[in-house]
């Protein structure tokens, strides 16, 4: 009230009155003007909150506006959603966790330094709990909205199987960061290959190389000559063993037992029982963490004191706190994240971030995946506001993908797989996986 007061004056009448009732009409006056311009502030503030709110809910849909939205970064043409289809829940939850926390990274930092004009970008995650049908689901609901433009994931070749084909109806691109089963780009057989869906990609490599890679380890460096192979019945466990077991042959090593599990067991007395007489220096086991790890410990606990083998989905702290052992070895997608300047630089800004979770040894992977996507959603958007009508040409240039990233060179080659075919096998050494040999697969 003082800041009106202090710019008015009081108008004199012409008429001649008394003064008393002079001082009325002058006080009535400056009362009357002060109402006046309080009413008037009041509706311009007023005005200016309702504008406010009709700019807030326009900025919520993805339509483009005459406007921008009075942000640094200009999002009025609104928010374009990644999706994100990795285990949130259940056994290997410290993967999926690790995952959406890195593409999470990866879409803050978009966010922030505007990398697709006119838009916020939002990671969706969806979890599949690593379970097929769950997956599927997952894939319907992101497929049912418009406002989708890529999907990250999934974790599991078996999950992507349900899942790709629902994401491919709808033309939507997915980036798999873990997927290694060849069926996923090549079909069925890998000596005439076929691209099975055109929206996949991943950049993980397949095990028609880590499996070869892990036997040529064994028996050329560990010098394992007695291999116990053990799976888990899944696409990825079934398909890892099976790209492994002709190496071994070849290289003149012996597959002397061949054994199955549930992915689910926890007791492997059985199947311990029936290995044992063969008398094997290594168990090689196709499957993930939450089973390794007890089995690792109960071959030791059974008095076999042979170390055993994965792949990439063993290489996680958790298959050591479940039960993994000193010398027990695993595969991995990709150099030692710790080895390569830009996966250094990653993992520092991850721990910055402070999430709860471990990045996983899919992090890096991850992280280059959504930036796949950002810069084909850059790429895009440059030449037109963004709608499900063109998904196509996102497809387009994911495919045209050119650009050193967190975990080096990211390209596909023409059936969506990574052109990136570096391998690493890694020891249990101490409480974490330690690498001790990095390179590709000599075919």
């Amino acid at each position: 009230m003082e800041l009106f007061a202090s710019k008015m004056h009081c108008c004199g009448s012409n008429r001649a009155t008394s003064p008393r009732a002079a001082k009325t009409a002058r006080v009535v006056h400056r009362e009357g003007k002060i109402a006046k311009m309080i009413r008037k502030r009041v509706f311009a503030w007023t005005g200016t909150a309702l504008a406010g709110v009709i700019l807030i809910t326009a900025c919520g849909t993805n339509q483009s506006g005459d406007e921008d939205s009075g942000d640094s970064c200009g999002t009025s043409k609104g928010t374009l959603v990644i999706g994100m289809i990795v285990p949130l829940s259940g056994g290997v939850s410290a993967t999926g966790l690790g995952m959406r926390n890195a593409a999470d990274l990866a879409i803050r930092q978009a966010n922030d330094k505007c990398a697709v004009p006119g838009y916020r970008l939002a990671l969706q995650p969806e979890d599949d709990q690593s379970v097929p049908q769950v997956a599927a689901q997952a894939a319907t609901t992101l497929a049912s909205d418009p406002n989708v433009a890529a999907v990250l994931g999934t974790a599991n070749s078996s999950t992507a199987q349900t899942a790709a084909p629902i994401l491919a109806r709808e033309n939507i691109v997915e980036i798999s960061p873990a997927n290694t089963s060849p069926t996923l780009t090549l079909g069925p057989d890998a000596a005439a290959p076929k691209r099975q869906f055109p929206t996949y990609f991943r950049l993980a490599t397949t095990d028609l190389l880590q499996g070869p890679f892990g036997a040529q380890y064994l028996v050329q460096k560990a010098g394992k000559k007695r291999i116990a192979v053990i799976d888990d019945g899944k696409t990825y466990g079934v398909g890892l063993t099976q790209t492994f077991v002709p190496e071994v042959q070849q290289l003149g090593a012996e597959v002397v037992a061949r054994e199955r599990v549930g992915e689910h067991d926890t007791d492997f007395s059985g199947v311990i029982a029936r290995i044992r007489p063969t008398n094997p220096d290594v168990v090689f086991y196709g499957g993930e963490y939450p089973v390794a790890g007890p089995l690792s410990k109960q071959l030791a606990d059974a008095g076999l004191a042979i170390p055993l083998m994965g792949g990439d989905a063993v290489n996680d702290k958790q298959y050591i706190a479940l039960g993994g052992r000193q010398g027990d070895l695993a595969t991995s997608i990709g150099a030692p994240a710790r080895s390569v300047p830009s996966a250094r630089s990653f993992l520092n800004q991850y721990a910055a971030a402070g999430y709860a979770e471990p990045e996983s040894v899919y992090g890096a992977l991850s992280y280059d995946s959504a930036n796949t996507v950002i810069a084909a959603l850059a790429k895009v958007v440059s030449r037109g506001d963004f709608t499900s009508s063109r998904r196509q040409e996102l497809i387009d240039a994911v495919q045209q993908t050119n650009f050193d990233g967190a975990t080096g060179h990211v390209s596909f080659d023409e059936f969506g797989d990574t052109t990136n075919k570096v391998l690493t096998v890694y020891a249990v050494q101490g409480g974490d996986f330690a690498p001790v040999e990095t390179g590709t697969f000599d075919g």
